[in-house]
């Protein structure tokens, strides 16, 4: 899981790296809308008051899952491609990067793709509608730096095609469903997924 270190230094007393910990387990097991905040409250060790002290609703919390989530997926395209000059190779590199998951990686991003919906509105709370916003930003970003990876790939003859949005988004479409369906004690192991996503994302710009 990210460690949030966007807004505040964590004390070694903080119990927020716990509680986003519980919240990923319970939402990502039971469901956000079957998750009590007071049983994660409980799974923590602390008060159900107490958890307003980190997050003003569950709602908040999950906003701020989702935003740390998508922090993480700008920051694992960066690492996978920095310094990869060949397309192909970038594109394969950026899709292992955007795959590779612990059990717990694999809830949280499949808690992301199933609340997408919530950064569509604004919210009334400001805590709340300040990590939507950023979430959105956040999204907007990873489109881009897919788009600029396919555009640079059309620029050099690598891959085919004259709208590098579009199959930057067809590439990011197959990735995002893979958190849909996969888990970790399933019959597919991860490595065998993003051999197989990334020979279609291949086959995609290269069509």
């Amino acid at each position: 899981m990210t460690v949030d270190t966007g807004t505040r230094r964590e004390s070694p007393r903080s119990k927020r790296s716990n509680i986003l910990a519980v919240a990923i387990e319970q939402f990502g097991r039971v469901g956000y809308d079957h998750t009590k905040w007071a049983s994660i409250a409980d799974e923590v060790g602390i008060g159900q008051t107490a958890l307003y002290h980190y997050f003003e609703s569950k709602a908040h919390c999950l906003l701020t899952i989702m935003r740390l989530e998508l922090a993480d997926s700008v920051e694992r395209f960066d690492v996978a491609t920095d310094g990869v000059d060949d397309p192909a190779t970038a594109l394969r590199a950026a899709v292992a990067g955007a795959l590779a998951a612990t059990p717990s990686d694999a809830l949280q991003r499949r808690i992301l793709q199933n609340h997408m919906d919530l950064l569509a509105a604004p919210r009334q709370s400001e805590k709340e509608e300040a990590e939507r916003l950023r979430s959105r930003e956040l999204v907007q970003e990873i489109e881009a730096r897919w788009t600029g990876l396919v555009q640079r790939g059309i620029e050099s003859g690598d891959f085919a095609g004259d709208d590098p949005r579009t199959l930057g988004r067809l590439v990011l479409g197959m990735i995002i469903s893979v958190w849909r369906w996969y888990r970790p004690d399933g019959p597919l192991t991860l490595d065998r997924i993003i051999e197989t996503v990334s020979d279609a994302a291949v086959r995609v710009v290269r069509k």
